[in-house]
């Protein structure tokens, strides 16, 4: 008593594994949808049973096979693609339990449609991915919309089985609208209809681009993730092997750190349409707080990182102003040195000690005057200080000095807010500020370092001075 669960594959007989015909061979009895067995009958004996049923009726031919197993036959139960997804091998198992039965069960794996589909887009599923089936007749569509978002968030590959049919066709569009929340318009997007059949075809587009009317229920979806890419009409997405051996060709421990780390955030975005100039000070801002709210937090005059390095890469920019030494203490010492920049920090100049006393102002405001007098088109850089931005904005106002930029990160819960709502009033100088209370003399440093290091910003390789 035996009964193979089998797959035969999605369709082609050149994807019907020696093991499937070896269970036909070894059956007196075959079960299976009548429409598969057009792919197999030329496999199967004169003498052979052959029970076929039309659509839905999956556990009719579960019965009848356990019916025909019972009473000593060897049955093959025929499944499209591999039996054991989206097939009917859970079936039997649970059938088995249910009966009490002394039937044994062999599972036999068949390649599956999304595996036949992916090796004639390319190499589409060379990363962690899922499979989800669009049908709704024994899965809530609440749950199918669940675990959709859930795999567009985790930038999963993501196969799609049953996307669509006569009485169900709005449903691909919503999982379109539900991947564009999290993904990038030009994340690639491969189908393929009749995988391994004559009237097979292949497509690859992008999300943006791909149109649901184009698919049917012979179709199965690759979305691919956000290091997918198309090349040379391939549907490709790296393992890492090739990529990982060239990232650590020259390249330090820290840097290595910093690369893998950018990957990671970057992969985590919410959003993946941020242009290069607003990403990599990002990039930079979350890899050293770790806080993702960063991604709300950031406000930047359009290119601004761009208009700043290029004032650097010019040779105007010669001077870093901060206004206190952590800020100073935390911009990389190598990249300084590499573009022959200095930083100034007149905290604890005696001339600022002595104007505070003075004039009944803080040392940072006091050393802003000095600065604006002694550096007016340096970069300013605020870390700590509300009263420092506030005091450079005024001197601004009156045309006292005019900055390359303003690194705007003040940190705390007096006049914090104010005084990066005033820097956002200078329209003419090029800004990066931290919204809101939050800030540090870490973040405000960060950010200079994403400007002096922006000619890395395309490849994504972080940390040269590191």
């Amino acid at each position: 008593m035996r009964i193979y669960v089998a797959g035969i594959g999605p369709g082609s007989s050149e994807d019907i594994t020696p093991a499937l015909l070896n269970a036909v061979a070894d059956s007196s009895v075959v079960v299976g949808y009548k429409y598969y067995f057009q792919f197999i009958e030329k496999y199967i004996s004169k003498d052979t049973i052959c029970i076929d049923t039309g659509m839905k009726k999956e556990r009719q031919r579960a019965e009848m096979a356990f019916e025909y197993a019972e009473k000593g036959n060897t049955v093959c139960v025929i499944s499209s693609g591999d039996a054991g997804i989206y097939g009917m091998a859970p079936l039997i198992y649970e059938m088995k339990r249910d009966r009490g039965s002394d039937v044994e069960i062999i599972s036999i794996p068949g390649i599956s449609a999304f595996q036949k589909a992916a090796s004639l887009l390319g190499a589409p599923m060379g990363h962690d991915f899922c499979v989800i089936s669009m049908s709704d007749l024994m899965t809530p569509w609440q749950l199918i919309e669940k675990r959709i978002k859930a795999a567009a968030e985790a930038d999963f590959i993501t196969a799609v089985y049953n996307p669509k049919s006569n009485g169900r066709y709005w449903q691909l569009y919503r999982l379109k609208e539900l991947f564009l929340k999290y993904r990038s318009e030009d994340n690639v997007v491969g189908f393929v209809r009749q995988a391994g059949r004559d009237e097979q075809n292949i497509t690859i587009t992008t999300l943006k681009e791909f149109n649901p009317e184009d698919v049917d229920m012979f179709t199965v979806v690759i979305i691919g993730n956000s290091q997918s890419y198309r090349w040379n009409n391939a549907f490709i997405t790296p393992r890492g092997y090739y990529r990982n051996d060239n990232d650590n060709e020259d390249c330090k421990v820290g840097q290595s750190i910093m690369i893998k780390s950018f990957r990671t955030i970057r992969n985590e975005l919410k959003n993946r349409d941020i242009p290069t100039w607003k990403l990599w000070p990002m990039l930079h801002a979350i890899h050293t707080t770790a806080d993702f709210d960063m991604e709300n937090l950031l406000w930047m005059d359009d290119n601004a990182t761009a208009d700043i390095y290029n004032k650097v890469k010019d040779g105007q920019l010669k001077t870093i102003v901060t206004d206190v030494s952590m800020v100073a203490a935390g911009i990389r010492k190598g990249a300084l040195e590499r573009l022959g920049i200095k930083t100034v920090c007149y905290i604890n100049d005696p001339r600022a000690i002595e104007m505070a006393k003075d004039k009944n102002i803080t040392r940072a405001q006091a050393g802003m005057r000095l600065a604006a007098e002694e550096y007016p088109d340096a970069l300013y850089a605020f870390g700590n200080a509300p009263t420092a931005l506030l005091e450079l904005c005024s001197l601004v106002r009156k045309k006292q000095c005019s900055p390359a930029g303003i690194i705007g990160a003040p940190v705390g819960f007096v006049h914090v807010e104010e005084s990066k709502h005033a820097a956002k009033s200078l329209v003419n100088i090029p800004k990066i500020i931290i919204d809101g209370r939050k800030g540090g003399s870490n973040l405000a440093a960060t950010l200079v370092n994403s400007i002096l290091t922006f000619d890395d910003a395309e490849l994504l390789r972080p940390g040269r001075d590191v």
